[in-house]
């Protein structure tokens, strides 16, 4: 999943790229702020994939934290490289990585060509 999520632009370092720290509910991340050279330290920001794309207002912005707090998708997003790692592998893991089995390892495909055949 790929949210775009708000943060707090709490420095701004201008350079060839403008770079914020932005502080994600607790966690802090370097963003890119050349999309939004309105910004200022104190505002807030949507981020994308590094990229912070819009300012947003603060009460939208902390509701908005709340709300993927809430569903779990914070931690999903802002983990590190490690921790998504780990987290998948935990997860239930699929025998066809293609997608053409469902989780319990039956080949969907060779359901499928066995009822087409049998309407022949």
């Amino acid at each position: 999943m790929c949210l775009a999520i708000p943060g707090k632009v709490e420095q701004i370092i201008e350079g060839d790229v403008r770079i914020g720290r932005v502080n994600f509910g607790g966690v802090v991340k370097n963003v890119c702020l050349d999309y939004v050279p309105e910004v200022v330290v104190g505002d807030y920001t949507i981020v994308h994939v590094g990229f912070a794309l819009s300012k947003i207002d603060e009460a939208t912005a902390l509701e908005t934290l709340e709300l993927f707090r809430k569903m779990g998708a914070l931690d999903e997003e802002l983990a590190t490289e490690e921790e998504s790692f780990a987290r998948a592998a935990q997860a239930p893991q699929s025998s066809c990585p293609d997608g053409s089995c469902d989780l319990t390892g039956k080949d969907l495909r060779a359901r499928e060509s066995s009822s087409s055949g049998s309407e022949k």
